[in-house]
């Protein structure tokens, strides 16, 4: 997966290249969440961290492919912001550090093998504090007949399952489900954006 980011970071536009994302924009405009220290996990494309810092927070953004955190660099450039861009593994973090009251992850989280969401989560929640607030996108359907059988197939990254972001998320999170919405057709079953308050106690 990684030769892939790389590859469509350095060398195309990816198809998930947007702009900041329509829940994110909504929460920050409606005062739901405030100007702080945040951190955009997978950052990308740079739009939801570049929105961030134009907006007065104060802004990580990190990624473990280095032709996206090139990509980020000069977009945050263009748009005049200042963001601290960092490559690392969301696995497995060697260069982010502390915590950040606002944690942002578009479609990290969902596209990780089920060891590896085990790994982001021990590694994510150290930088989350009490009360941090959290959002994050996830591909997430009931998978169909088809998908089963290939999933079970080739293994590797699967879509969350309903219930799952809470399953995972919510011994440290109180968890509101913002949206989710089902597509009847194409490859990509539903979706799903979660807000998250982390709970007063932090043990990890």
């Amino acid at each position: 997966m990684k030769l892939f980011y790389e590859w469509i970071y350095r060398y195309a536009r990816a198809p998930w290249d947007l702009g900041p994302r329509k829940e994110l924009v909504e929460a920050v405009e409606s005062g739901r969440i405030k100007p702080c220290k945040a951190i955009d996990l997978g950052c990308g494309t740079a739009s939801n961290a570049i929105f961030l810092a134009q907006r007065g927070f104060d802004v990580r953004g990190t990624d473990y492919s280095s032709a996206a955190i090139a990509l980020c660099q000069q977009r945050g450039a263009a748009a005049g912001v200042t963001v601290n861009w960092i490559e690392d593994d969301l696995t497995d973090l060697k260069r982010v550090h502390g915590s950040f009251d606002f944690l942002v992850d578009w479609g990290v989280y969902d596209d990780l093998t089920q060891p590896d969401r085990q790994a982001y989560l021990r590694n994510v929640l150290p930088l989350t504090h009490a009360h941090s607030r959290f959002i994050i996108y996830v591909h997430q359907w009931s998978l169909r007949w088809w998908e089963k059988s290939l999933h079970r197939l080739i293994g590797g990254m699967q879509p969350m399952q309903p219930g799952e972001v809470e399953a995972d998320f919510s011994p440290y999170f109180a968890i509101e489900k913002l949206v989710e919405r089902t597509f009847p057709s194409g490859y990509i079953g539903g979706e799903a954006v979660y807000l998250m308050t982390r709970k007063g106690e932090t043990s990890k």
